[in-house]
């Protein structure tokens, strides 16, 4: 039996308004599936499954298809909205807003920041809860990393508890390499264990600075999140963020920590933490 075309409301959802305009704008260029799978690299069965919001297109997919139908970098926007869209409802507002700080300061107690997080360390926590569109939060979530990437980035300074270091996730070889990114990124502060009762005790939170703009404090639970500019919040998780850093390890202390959990950890290997 033949497959039933599945026509799309383009106001949908991101997903279904790129599916429809690449229906569209392949169509428009007489190209099959197959075809353009063809150009590029794919299955036909892939871009069908992208055209009806069946499956969540990469950046690569996007910019690929740029190239092929001289669409000057549409898809390549559009999948940016896409991916957002595939993050927790209530983690969207905050992931906008931290596209937009000029500074963020973090305390991570658990896991390593999701700005920093490797693809399969990212996988592997996604994971415990998340199956059927595990590639799909994957994707979103390195999508967030692109402001790193941006010509002028956010300051960022991470305060990492020492239980994240030693938390095996993914497997000696994920971890290995997450601790590795660690070390290429210098600005973070190890919280060790010896610091004993410190003011992150109830738990991980982020501070958001922006230009022009109140700064916002950002806390989550399981499957929710509280974000506020509060100015009498800001002003004590300031203060204790600022007492976090004072009780952590230099970052030059940190690194050190962070090489000799990784070789003593998840394998051997040679570190210049100088």
């Amino acid at each position: 039996m033949p497959s039933v075309r599945r026509d799309l409301d383009p106001s949908a959802s991101p997903l279904d308004y790129y599916g429809y305009e690449l229906r569209r704008r392949r169509e428009a260029a007489g190209l099959t599936l197959g075809q353009l799978g063809d150009c590029i690299f794919c299955t036909g069965s892939l871009v069908g499954q992208i055209e009806c919001a069946k499956k969540v297109p990469t950046r690569d997919f996007s910019e690929r298809v740029d190239a092929a139908l001289g669409t000057e970098g549409f898809f390549s926007g559009l999948v940016g909205l896409v991916l957002r869209s595939q993050l927790p409802y209530w983690f969207q507002a905050f992931a906008e807003m931290e596209a937009r700080a000029t500074y963020i300061s973090t305390y991570q107690c658990q896991v390593v920041y999701g700005l920093l997080q490797t693809e399969e360390y990212a996988r592997a926590v996604l994971s415990v809860e998340e199956h059927d569109d595990l590639e799909a939060k994957v994707a979103a979530r390195l999508e967030r990393q692109r402001v790193l990437e941006r010509a002028e980035p956010p300051a960022l300074w991470v305060v990492l508890d020492e239980a994240v270091l030693h938390r095996e996730i993914g497997g000696p070889n994920v971890m290995r390499r997450q601790l590795a990114r660690l070390l290429d990124f210098r600005d973070v502060q190890v919280l060790p264990f010896s610091a004993g009762q410190h003011a992150g005790m109830m738990g991980t939170f982020t501070m958001l600075r922006f230009t022009g703009d109140p700064d916002l404090y950002y806390s989550e639970s399981y499957a929710s999140g509280h974000m506020t500019a509060n100015p009498q919040v800001i002003r004590e998780r300031s203060v204790g963020y600022a007492r976090l850093q004072a009780d952590a390890l230099s970052p030059k202390e940190s690194a050190a920590l962070i090489a000799r959990v990784m070789e003593g950890n998840y394998g051997h290997q040679s570190m210049d933490v100088a």
